[in-house]
């Protein structure tokens, strides 16, 4: 019996190693007679000295790749971890990626700002939201549809963060209209910014829980990171950015139209929301189910729906959703029964 470590440089080579569920790992232990597992900042292996050092070998391969910024998917990491040779033909291979992936993997983000940032690792808790990490990835739009506290928007800004991180764009940009919940605020005291807190507030939060706290004014005032509301995206072109629209079911159609237009070289664009919750005035037309509906089965674009099975917050959120569902849209409202 053999045991060797191999140092891992962050959470999110672990994540490559063994990946989501542990499915590469799986696939490891099916074609070689070992056990793998991570303690201390390191991949442990061990097993038969044989196997034990063949292992060693692959997955320093596919960590050697990865390192020097090679754009892997899933059937290259597989491919390397089995040993069939298929990501090293892939690299030779004629045909390039789409000009989506290949601009985000070529503009760095400004010089200096995200020296030392360091993000969260974050892994999928259901199906869906592996699906969705993973039409981030591939597609220069996702829609993300799905109950409150299914992980739409924080997923959405740590998939950003890591690309932000890796250079694949040059900032995040993250937005959301600014419609109040069915209540009337009034006027507001402070200053515009002061004014739109209470509208970007779960966005902070987000951030808040997937980086350190000190990074986000940092990169705010480096023009790195914007949260802004969706009125002031009118007029842009968004190139070379990661942008998240949240609440997007508070989205007329013309305004969803102005925001999807804005969408520029080398970026992508994640749109979450929860058809069940609008707060636009009775007879708006959400511009989030209109879209998903002219725009389903383009390429380039992913549409992953969540459900209550996918509720990551209190267990109580899940039971909450499913007895609204439950009700008639009356009912949802809070009007009376005819």
């Amino acid at each position: 019996m053999a045991e060797v470590t191999i140092p891992l440089r962050s959470n999110d080579e672990a994540i490559l190693v063994l990946g989501p569920y542990d499915r590469y790992a799986k696939l490891l232990r099916q074609s070689l007679d070992i056990e793998l597992y991570t303690r201390g900042g390191t991949l442990r292996l061990k097993g038969v000295d044989g196997d034990v050092w063949e292992a060693k070998r692959r997955v320093e391969h596919l960590l050697g790749k990865s390192r020097k910024g090679r754009v892997l998917e899933p059937a290259d990491i597989e491919s390397i971890l089995l040993d069939t040779g298929g990501a090293d033909a892939t690299s030779s291979r004629p045909d390039e990626p789409a000009p989506e992936r290949r601009a985000m993997r070529t503009y760095p983000p400004p010089s200096g700002e995200i020296d030392g940032l360091r993000t969260r690792a974050v892994e999928p808790r259901s199906e869906n939201q592996r699906r969705y990490l993973e039409a981030v990835e591939s597609s220069s739009l996702v829609f993300g549809l799905g109950a409150a506290g299914t992980g739409k928007t924080f997923l959405a800004v740590a998939a950003a963060l890591r690309a932000l991180r890796n250079g694949e764009c040059r900032r995040l940009v993250v937005t959301r209209p600014v419609v109040e919940a069915g209540e009337r605020l009034g006027f507001l005291p402070g200053d515009l910014q002061a004014k739109l807190n209470p509208y970007v507030r779960p966005v902070y939060d987000a951030l808040g829980e997937l980086m350190r706290f000190e990074d986000v004014p940092r990169l705010e005032e480096a023009g790195v990171i914007e949260v802004a509301p969706l009125a002031y995206m009118r007029g842009r072109t968004l190139a070379h950015s990661f942008v998240v629209l949240d609440e997007a079911q508070n989205t007329s159609v013309s305004q969803m139209k102005m925001f999807l237009t804005r969408l520029g070289e080398g970026s992508r664009m994640v749109v979450t929301g929860d058809p069940t919750q609008s707060d636009l005035d009775r007879g708006v037309r959400s511009g989030l189910l209109d879209a998903v509906r002219r725009l389903r089965g383009f390429d380039g674009v992913s549409v992953v729906e969540f459900d209550t099975r996918d509720i990551v917050r209190h267990p109580l959120v899940g039971k909450i959703v499913r007895a609204y569902e439950a009700s008639s849209p009356a009912d949802a409202r809070g009007e009376e029964p005819d």
